[in-house]
């Protein structure tokens, strides 16, 4: 045979040894990540039952067996506040008939503070702690055409007329929480029907319900002006003080003429 065929040849079986130990390596790497993959599978994290929500459930709803149930959740990621079935197993029936405080969403966690015991009163039980439960008359032409509805937000505008016959318009109170309309404490099933109310509770501060009482002897109507849900964050504490004796309730006797407010001693 000739040397140059022989090297050609010898060249060959090389190569093709090359290629099949390659083949080999890469085959048995795969396999070992397919593996590593199939035990990642059966080795899952441990999850614990915890309970949510089984509906969406809007402010002022009744919990029953329907409104809640288990839910696999990472143990590691179970925070504090969360009801786990091992910490309490019989929940479901102790929360039966418990008002929900804040609205609720399919699947989110039930917590302990966004419920209130089926014993309250309702309105009582939507109340958070310092504020106050004040009402005020509404009409189609003062309550936004009927577009308000509970949990929205608004802000109060007092029309009064002044000495020379003509209107004046104050803000008296910004960004305030609708509790109720009428009697219904809850948004509509779709959300989107709307009804004409006659009064609407809001939620306000032992100041804010001093300003609203005085403002309701002085105006001639009071106008409430809804907000966009933008605005949920800004203030909800700011209020028309001047109205007050005192600016804090104190003895004192005040003067509005032609918008200008002034302050008489009444020991003088």
């Amino acid at each position: 045979m000739k040397p140059a065929r022989l090297i050609i040849l010898t060249v060959a079986v090389a190569a093709a040894g090359l290629a099949g130990y390659l083949a080999m390596t890469l085959s048995g790497g795969t396999t070992v990540v397919e593996m590593q993959a199939a035990e990642a599978i059966v080795k899952k994290e441990p999850t614990v039952k915890v309970l949510v929500a089984g509906a969406n459930l809007p402010t002022g709803a009744t919990l029953n067996d329907d409104a809640m149930r288990w839910a696999d959740w990472p143990k590691a990621s179970v925070g504090e506040g969360l009801i786990t079935e091992e910490a309490h197993p019989d929940v479901k029936q102790k929360l039966a008939g418990a008002i929900i405080r804040m609205p609720m969403f399919d699947g989110e966690p039930i917590r302990f503070e966004k419920i209130a015991d089926a014993s309250a009163r309702i309105m009582s039980s939507l109340l958070p702690a310092g504020k106050l439960a004040v009402a005020t008359e509404i009409s189609a032409h003062t309550g936004a055409g009927g577009f308000i509805l509970p949990n929205d937000r608004v802000d109060v505008i007092m029309v009064r007329r002044g000495e020379s016959g003509s209107y004046l318009t104050e803000t008296i109170l910004k960004n305030i929480r609708v509790l109720a309309i009428d009697q219904r404490i809850q948004e509509t099933p779709d959300g989107q029907q709307t009804a004409v109310g006659s009064t609407a509770t809001l939620e306000l501060t032992p100041t804010q319900a001093k300003v609203v009482t005085v403002a309701q002897q002085i105006a001639d109507r009071l106008t409430l002006a809804l907000r966009s849900v933008a605005d949920a964050g800004e203030s909800d504490t700011d209020s028309a003080n001047y109205l007050l004796s005192g600016d804090d309730g104190s003895p004192a006797i005040k003067v509005i003429k032609t918008g200008k407010v002034t302050v008489v001693d009444q020991t003088n």
